[in-house]
């Protein structure tokens, strides 16, 4: 069985893991809290950042872009019609596109700053970068996530999901980070009642489940988190 070394408040374990339950994966599951810069961990992963899937008996495959891509070479075409990458050249780009602004440029405008100072720090010592949150950082992610919520409005009301006809890589990704920022309360879901009703939809997936029922210790989640009629 694999094991699937993660973090359950990362934006990017939490895209891996709702692809895992898509693809009616089991697997074993291990908490990293990267900040520790365990040696046995950065023998997994030299960058020091979660996810890292670790087949059986066989090789860790770090970074969720490229787990994302080892999981459709080796398990894709199994699903047939629920195959998350599409078959089609340019629907892979367009998957691939909008999977990479949601891992890199949400992230780092939005859910990266968002859980490193309202939840990651809580649980580092100072001298790991742990300390008071930046309330700087906060406003510029409270401000940046309603442009990003404006475009997922756009596509939707173009398409039937994010990057096309079918669910894709990009809506779980997409919803992944989402829903890290809709535990901080920080999401303007008014700014657009098309990403509203699209994260509605895709919280009500059963893949949706084990995320919805985790807790940071000591932070109780906004009343829209794990609400299906928010």
């Amino acid at each position: 069985m694999p094991l699937l070394v993660h973090a359950a408040f990362c934006p990017h374990s939490r895209f891996i893991r709702l692809v895992m339950a898509e693809m009616g994966m089991e697997a074993e599951f291990a908490e990293e809290r990267v900040w520790e810069r365990r040696p046995e961990f950065l023998k997994m992963n030299p960058a020091g950042t979660t996810p890292v899937l670790v087949e059986e008996g066989a090789f860790a495959v770090p970074e969720a872009d490229i787990i994302a891509e080892y999981l459709d070479e080796t398990r894709g075409l199994a699903l047939g019609e629920r195959q998350l990458l599409p078959a089609q050249p340019a629907e892979r780009v367009e998957v691939r596109r909008l999977t990479h602004w949601f891992n890199h440029k949400f992230f780092a405008e939005v859910s990266g700053p968002l859980t490193l100072e309202k939840i990651n720090k809580r649980f580092m010592r100072n001298e790991e970068g742990g300390g008071p949150p930046d309330t700087v950082q906060i406003r510029a992610a409270r401000s940046n996530v309603r442009y990003h919520l404006h475009y997922i409005g756009w596509l939707v009301a173009r398409r039937n999901w994010l990057a096309g006809d079918r669910m894709s890589y990009a809506d779980l990704a997409a919803a992944a980070h989402l829903s890290c920022v809709d535990y901080l309360g920080d999401v303007a879901w008014d700014e657009s009642e098309g990403a509203r009703a699209w994260y509605a939809k895709m919280k009500s997936r059963p893949s949706f489940r084990a995320l919805l029922a985790e807790r940071v210790p000591g932070m109780a989640p906004a009343a829209t988190y794990d609400n299906l009629d928010f």
